[in-house]
């Protein structure tokens, strides 16, 4: 059984799989202040319901970003803690990936977005392949919202985190060629952070939790307070 973990986004989400690759139970969180604190809770819950113990996880996946700040490393100090407690390997999963995964054999470019700050949105872009293969075709970007009809010319379908808000924003900027995936498919699920990680799982390839670490893509808005003076 594999643990699958969301904190990249407010909306967090925890997910349990069987190495078949089922979904054995998933749990997702909307946004608040503080809603993090429910992550323990929200994983005793999902073992409970589901009849099963922590024991019987053989490996731990977790969304490595890019994404909240504060999720991501919260998400990643529980993973790694859990395999250290465990003794079970760890799987880093790109967000927008699981993201873009969400949308299946898709017959044009996949570009999902996450939301960043102040007019902000991470991104990237990914086609479907031959053998039901998803492949990144653009590196993970960070930009301005105004600037995606300018970064994403070929017509892609979008998929997103926030489908009030970025569909609006979307039709805005493009019209009639904003493709949408459909809206149940606009949020990231730890379900799909579980399934990439579970073809990882079963190829051997493992992360080394030393060195796994957030992709943040933009620096923190966390700045020195001016009154503040060192002091030696």
């Amino acid at each position: 059984m594999i643990l699958a973990i969301n904190t990249s986004t407010l909306q967090f989400s925890l997910a349990l799989l069987s190495q078949e690759g089922g979904v054995v139970a998933e749990h997702l969180m909307s946004g608040g202040k503080g809603h993090f604190g429910n992550l323990m809770p929200t994983l005793h819950f999902l073992l409970h319901s589901s009849e099963r113990e922590i024991h019987q996880v053989r490996c731990i996946s977790v969304a490595t970003g890019p994404g909240s700040f504060t999720g991501l490393r919260i998400g990643l100090s529980l993973a790694k803690g859990l395999c250290h407690a465990l003794r079970v390997p760890i799987i880093g999963i790109s967000s927008l990936e699981a993201m873009a995964v969400q949308v299946p054999y898709a017959d044009m470019p996949v570009v999902p977005i996450l939301h960043s700050r102040k007019g902000e949105v991470f991104a990237a872009q990914f086609v479907w392949g031959k053998k039901q293969h998803l492949k990144r075709t653009r590196e993970d970007i960070w930009v301005r919202f105004d600037d995606i009809p300018r970064l994403f010319q070929e017509p892609p379908l979008f998929v997103g985190n926030d489908y009030p808000t970025q569909r609006a924003r979307l039709r805005d900027l493009l019209g009639e060629r904003a493709l949408l995936a459909p809206p149940h498919c606009w949020r990231l699920g730890a379900s799909s952070v579980g399934s990439l990680a579970l073809q990882r799982f079963l190829r051997g390839d493992m992360d080394d939790p030393r060195t796994l670490n957030p992709v943040y893509l933009r620096p923190p808005d966390i700045r020195p307070s001016p009154s503040l003076k060192l002091r030696v």
